[in-house]
């Protein structure tokens, strides 16, 4: 009985704290499958011109990253942000596969703090809001960072985040600056596009 409470409180602990994706379990989320229902080139070509700045929050190993250096060309630039040095580093690797080295930079933020000085047009956060823990700020944060009529796009996995918990994050949203554009169809997510005011 102690063992299965014990497990229970683990669990408790682990759903309130919203831990980050831990690097080894990303083989999942680059599977080849996975373009079946979320396409990357297909979610993202309508927000995205040649020589655009777009920010990949919560890059992991690239799995937008890359589709974005395809669509920004050669005189754009995708700057690929994590928490986590491993999926920088796993990123840098497949980068140079695609060979995409000068259009893709990345960036290791803080706990607190995204520490781009750079301007874009453009902000992706897929499946990693619900990881913040000051959405708030965190939000804040993307508005200085992107242009005027710049846009956000969010996407949250329907198992971790509920649409009350999402309405939530819309009101945030707009609470930070920002209109809310659409609400793209995304498989397995709940989405909202935003553009900065």
């Amino acid at each position: 009985m102690d063992e299965i409470w014990n497990r229970k409180i683990l669990m408790d602990k682990i759903k309130i704290r919203q831990p980050t994706c831990p690097w080894w379990f990303l083989f999942t989320f680059d599977n080849p499958l996975r373009k079946i229902f979320q396409d990357p080139l297909k979610i993202l070509s309508p927000y995205i011109n040649v020589g655009d700045t777009a920010v990949d929050l919560g890059c992991g190993r690239g799995y937008f990253s890359i589709p974005l250096a395809k669509l920004v060309g050669e005189d754009g630039k995708v700057i690929a942000v994590d928490l986590q040095s491993r999926m920088l580093a796993g990123l840098r690797h497949r980068v140079k596969k695609f060979d995409l080295l000068r259009r893709i930079q990345t960036h290791q933020a803080s706990q607190d703090c995204i520490g781009l000085a750079d301007t874009a047009d453009f902000v992706l956060a897929f499946w990693m809001v619900h990881e913040v823990h000051e959405a708030r700020s965190f939000l804040a944060q993307i508005h200085r960072l992107l242009k005027i009529n710049g846009r956000l796009l969010i996407a949250e996995p329907y198992i971790h985040v509920s649409r009350e918990r999402f309405r939530q994050i819309q009101a945030e949203v707009k609470d930070s600056g920002f209109s809310l554009v659409g609400s793209p169809r995304i498989g397995f997510s709940r989405a909202i596009l935003a553009e900065r005011n």
